[in-house]
């Protein structure tokens, strides 16, 4: 591929790249690029969200480049602080190792395991002593740190910094000085830790880093960037039924969005999809339903796309109850004298995320016993009467309760 063929392969789902004619000089060389992804193991889910990065990864990857994904193992315990008002809870070792070792096998649905190195920041920022650190942070000045508008926003509202919390953009743009970063990847909420990777690179006398950002996916709210947090997220792993339901949930102004970040159709295919659709010369449910038959099929193949799509046709879009629902046992922590609260059911079940989440679910409509909705978030039934109906909570989850 010329230059400007592989530049416009690698410019689709960016939103900045600084800077494209460095870019274009490290490509040109005709030696493969290490490319650089950080990742912080704060959750076990990698999420469409997460995966936009990931894709361009496997882009590189595609070209001929090596995908140099780091564990921010060690940087997981401090938090990042990219967007946040206040400090973040720090993370226990056990809670990183957990979540480690289920995204280290999730990134190979998307990467290619040949072209990739793994490695942990642990390996190197843990093996510093102090003196190391001090002598680290003296390549970086507090003026530059206080320059990220997260600092400067919680210094007008008076609102605390921790001071390891500044250190975290000095070791993650150490992890590039570590692994000899020609390019790193990142969202756009993270610019200036990787503005910082190229800070410190031209401190230690090497050639500084490309970085590349990438536009934050929104989540199926419609409202905020996909997070495990705000529960608003699709994982990769999720079986097919569900991943494509959640993607039909989503606002219809998204698709666009979804189709450049989270799919390989190519962008003038999809607006033409689009276009048609707000000129009302065709359904835009259907157009949805390419864009999460898309998805589905990435992560779980065509087959299991189109018997998805077969299955919310006939259980969502015809009103009808799945046929086979997955059953579940009425859970015992939801019984009191003989009577069944629901909202304790339906958390215990985990269908919400606690009781309080599952009542409000109630309050707002979105809960159904054999299609009657439950409009009593107190709601108390014999375990009799609820034995054999299915429950629906929200608009994907089903269980026949026995």
């Amino acid at each position: 591929m010329t230059i400007e063929a592989q530049l416009e392969l690698l410019r689709r789902g960016t939103s900045e790249i600084i800077s494209e004619e460095d870019l274009a000089a490290k490509l040109g060389r005709g030696t493969p690029l290490r490319v650089k992804l950080g990742v912080d193991p704060t959750a076990r889910d990698v999420t469409l969200g997460w995966a936009v990065v990931l894709r361009k990864l496997r882009d590189f990857q595609r070209l001929g480049h090596t995908a140099c994904l780091i564990i921010g193992d060690f940087t997981a315990q401090i938090g990042d602080p990219s967007g946040k008002n206040k400090t973040r809870p720090q993370l226990s070792r056990e809670e990183v190792q957990a979540n480690v070792a289920t995204v280290a096998k999730q990134v190979y649905r998307i990467l290619d395991p040949e072209r990739t190195e793994i490695t942990f920041n642990r390996d190197w920022l843990g093996a510093m002593n102090f003196e190391d650190v001090l002598r680290l942070a003296a390549r970086v000045t507090v003026a530059r740190i206080l320059e990220r508008d997260d600092f400067t926003k919680r210094l007008e509202e008076q609102r605390p910094i921790a001071l390891h919390e500044i250190l975290y953009p000095v070791c993650q743009g150490y992890d590039s000085v570590q692994i000899k970063a020609d390019v790193e990847l990142g969202v756009t909420d993270q610019k200036f830790n990787n503005l910082v990777g190229r800070t410190l690179m031209a401190q230690y006398g090497m050639e500084p880093q490309v970085v590349m950002l990438c536009p934050l996916l929104v989540g199926t709210d419609g409202k905020e960037k996909m997070s495990q947090s705000l529960g608003n997220y699709i994982a990769i792993t999720e079986p097919p039924d569900e991943m494509l339901g959640k993607t039909m949930s989503i606002p219809d102004e998204l698709m666009e969005n979804y189709f450049e970040l989270a799919t390989d159709v190519p962008m003038a295919e999809a607006r033409a999809l689009l276009d048609k659709a707000s000129k009302g010369e065709s359904n835009p449910r259907d157009v949805k339903r390419r864009l999460a038959s898309e998805i589905v099929t990435l992560y779980h193949g065509s087959d299991a796309a189109l018997a998805a799509d077969e299955h919310f046709m006939h259980t969502f879009s015809e009103r009808r109850q799945p046929a086979e629902a997955e059953e579940a046992r009425i859970p015992e922590g939801a019984v009191e004298d003989g009577l069944v609260h629901l909202a304790a059911m339906i958390a215990l079940l985990g269908m919400a995320k606690s009781n309080g989440d599952a009542r409000r679910l109630i309050e707002q409509g979105a809960v159904t016993l054999d299609g009657e909705k439950v409009m009593d978030p107190r709601s108390r039934s014999p375990r009799e009467a609820l034995a054999g109906k299915v429950l629906r909570v929200g608009k994907h989850q089903f269980r026949k309760l026995i």
